[in-house]
């Protein structure tokens, strides 16, 4: 039986339980998303853009309580809590501005196709289930929400079971804000109900971020369903330095993207690749910047790393640091685990990574760095590309010839040349192999969870 409860991950305390729904409950809730539906999808763009409006305020408002939820649900910094709200208001704010010009009719050359009208229409699908991960409780499900209810669907939210509080807060931010009785609702179960979900016909479509196996498990399901999907995964992101770049500001973030969110996000710079010409200096600037980072409870103002989600999450990272040093890695800094209650990794470098080690081809998920030495460009995106995935990726340089080769080359959903990897509103997010496939974000977010609809008239 699922376990659907608040654990404080800095104390490892149960703060609060919460009963999981009943099978009749499920199928009430779907039932009344449906009926929702029908209602819903012929409302107003203005009025949906209004309540969308209202939801910002509400985030914007209520930011430092939210932010508390958050930081006492999984462990980030209640600074880091506190702007994932307010970035979750600025993206309801860009899909109330932007969804009428995002789902309006795109004309076709009617005359190519000999038609006296032709056109491309932007039209809801129903009922969307949301399976969402924990690191990003808030900002995860919003990204989905916004422009799924602005382009006329309702959302059905599974969230992880050990951020219950975020995710019944999440269902009554939309209502709170003006949405119909059924746009968005949390469904309060363990993973093995996802399929009992996402068969039911009135399910039209899901959207998944969270491992590997479990979008496997979603888009199996959904495949036999014939049911789209959207999945973001895991991700083991390359961060290129070449001798031309502004080393202190490579090495600074890299350390802010190592250690974002405690080390746990997917798009996390993960392997850094540094070309010899410069690899010293840079390996001297990153492992002291990483060593300065603070460790400490997560709702102090001056602590830059906070506890790790779980008991289970720090022993993965440390078997993976276990292994690389068993297998003759060498610790730059950190890699032990601090004498204190919760679940706390400090900020570690590994040196001396090679391919026989977990660490190379798996994702860590925890504030680990592995540090590599290449001759020249081409060797760094040959290593940069040798693994499975492809979600985000980094590269640092002020050479005009290899800004293009890496932006050409890097096999990764986004590329971000001498800036952090991070996610907007305005720009597409999703990355390409083990790292998922569709979009989220920008117009191309909105339109997966659309009908697009071709018309053509004599």
């Amino acid at each position: 039986m699922t376990t659907i409860a608040t654990t404080n991950p800095a104390t490892g305390d149960v703060e609060k339980t919460f009963d999981a729904l009943t099978d009749e409950e499920i199928d009430r809730r779907i039932g009344r998303a449906a009926e929702t539906f029908a209602a819903y999808r012929t409302t107003d763009l203005g009025r949906r853009a209004e309540w969308m409006n209202a939801a910002a305020r509400i985030l914007d408002d209520e930011a430092e309580q939210i932010g508390a939820m958050l930081t006492t649900e999984m462990g980030k910094t209640l600074k880091a809590a506190i702007g994932e709200a307010r970035k979750c208001a600025k993206a309801c704010r860009y899909y109330a501005a932007h969804a009428a010009e995002f789902l309006a009719d795109r004309p076709a050359d009617r005359e190519a196709v000999g038609a006296r009208d032709a056109y491309v229409r932007y039209q809801p699908l129903g009922p969307v289930l949301a399976v969402m991960p924990w690191n990003f409780p808030l900002w995860q499900v919003i990204r989905f929400a916004a422009p799924g209810l602005m382009a006329g669907n309702v959302g059905l939210l599974k969230h992880s079971s050990n951020v219950p509080q975020t995710a019944l807060f999440l269902e009554d931010l939309f209502r709170r804000a003006g949405f119909p009785e059924g746009a968005f609702q949390t469904l309060l179960i363990g993973s093995a109900k996802v399929e009992r979900v996402l068969r039911d016909p009135r399910v039209k479509a899901a959207t998944l971020t969270g491992s590997e196996p479990a979008g496997r498990s979603v888009a199996a399901i959904a495949g036999d369903e014939v049911k789209p999907t959207v999945l973001e995964l895991g991700g083991s992101d390359p961060f290129v330095v070449m001798p031309s770049a502004d080393l202190a500001a490579a090495a600074e973030a890299a350390a802010t993207s190592r250690c974002l969110n405690n080390g746990q996000s997917c798009i996390s710079a993960k392997r850094f690749i540094v070309d010899r010409g410069c690899a010293d200096e840079f390996e001297r600037l990153f492992v002291a910047n990483m060593r300065a980072l603070k460790v400490g409870d997560p709702m102090d103002e001056d602590t830059d790393v906070g506890p790790l989600v779980s008991e289970q999450g720090r022993a993965d990272v440390e078997e993976l640091v276990a292994d690389a040093v068993g297998k003759g890695a060498t610790v730059l800094c950190g890699g032990e685990r601090p004498d204190r209650p919760g679940w706390y990794y400090p900020p570690t470098v590994i040196g001396d990574v090679t391919r026989d080690m977990r660490m190379f081809h798996e994702e860590v998920f925890g504030p680990v760095a592995s540090l590599f030495r290449v001759d020249g460009a081409e060797e760094a995106v040959e290593l940069a590309n040798a693994t499975g995935f492809g979600l985000g990726s980094n590269a640092w340089t002020r050479d005009a010839g290899e800004r293009e080769l890496f932006a050409r080359e890097l096999d990764a959903g986004q590329v971000f040349v001498n800036g952090m990897t991070t996610s907007y509103p305005e720009l597409p997010f999703g990355g390409v192999k083990r790292s998922g496939y569709g979009r989220e974000l920008s117009a191309q977010g909105m339109h997966a969870f659309c009908n697009v609809k071709t018309v053509w008239a004599a």
